[in-house]
């Protein structure tokens, strides 16, 4: 086991550990760190404690001091310099006629780098402006490229459900998500009705998917042969996952038909077999092969790099 700390450096970002050392370190406090990018300054998510040895990737890099008013207030003057970077940043962009859109800039703690985040369709050749940038700097200037997951999480919004994007306001990292979640929870496969802001798959599809595939192994599918606890067969007409009842069209004795609902458990029935696609017109189906690939190619996060 091994002794560490959990530190955070941007809202939402993804969460590292560090090496306490002689400091007696509680969650809520400010601490300075060395990191890949240089000394920085964290919001401690996790005080003190003991995890398993694999979690942690070596060497465990100490944390130098609990963070002092006087740290305080260059973290606070980083921040305001970071306002007026980004905007001279933008002022080039627009100078050198490049085809990319500006994202964020950031300072590390110790003014050792500029980091400016931006999103483009290609590759930009961006040497020129780096050079011009570091002439005004008078520092290490890197000018990093992110995807639209990215974008959104350091710009925020708010997301069809009326709250605060998650990526934003508490998710660490990018979760996988896929086409075959939407499925699971029966959702409409419409490219628009499954995106979210950021173009991409909605991170929250990942949330109820494990509830979901339990509770539909539970259930027949719509349109399945079931028969029920009352003796009569009949066919699947809708389901209700979360309340695990099923409407069944029953045929009764005088060939007649009726619908009635019954609970998961008093119906018999085979094992699940495959679910038929949802028809969608051509249009959609190019749109959500669009979309599956744009997940595919969308990477890991270009922000953790602690």
């Amino acid at each position: 086991m091994t002794r560490v700390i959990g530190v955070r450096f941007r809202t939402a970002g993804k969460i590292y550990f560090f090496d306490p050392g002689k400091f007696q370190i509680k969650k809520g406090q400010n601490v300075i760190v060395e990191t890949a990018r240089g000394v920085e300054y964290g919001y401690v998510m996790m005080g003190e404690r003991e995890v398993e040895d694999e979690k942690v990737v070596q060497p465990l890099k100490p944390v130098i001091r609990i963070a002092t008013k006087e740290d305080d207030a260059v973290e606070e003057k980083n921040k305001k310099k970071e306002k007026e970077a980004f905007k001279i940043c933008q002022k080039k962009i627009e100078k050198h006629n490049l085809e990319m859109k500006l994202i964020d800039a950031e300072y590390t703690f110790d003014n050792n780098k500029v980091l400016f985040y931006f999103t483009a369709d290609g590759r930009i050749d961006f040497r020129e402006l780096v050079k011009d940038l570091a002439s005004v700097f008078k520092t290490r200037i890197e000018l990093r490229q992110i995807g639209v997951r990215d974008e959104t999480k350091i710009l925020g919004g708010v997301g069809i459900c009326g709250r605060a994007l998650c990526c934003h306001s508490y998710l660490s990292e990018f979760i996988p998500v896929s086409i075959k979640m939407a499925k699971e929870q029966n959702l409409s496969l419409n490219p628009t009705k499954i995106s979210g802001t950021c173009g991409r798959l909605m991170c929250c599809l990942k949330n109820e998917e494990e509830t979901y595939r339990y509770l539909n192994s539970k259930l027949p599918n719509v349109g399945d042969h079931v028969t029920t606890d009352d003796g009569l067969k009949g066919e699947v007409s809708s389901v209700n996952v979360l309340r695990q009842r099923v409407k069944v069209i029953v045929y009764l004795d005088n060939d007649e038909k009726d619908i009635r609902e019954y609970r998961s458990e008093q119906l018999k029935f085979r094992p699940k077999k495959k679910k038929d696609k949802e028809r969608l017109n051509t249009r959609e189906e190019q749109e959500l092969k669009k979309l599956e690939a744009l997940e595919k190619k969308e990477g890991k996060s270009k922000l953790d790099d602690n």
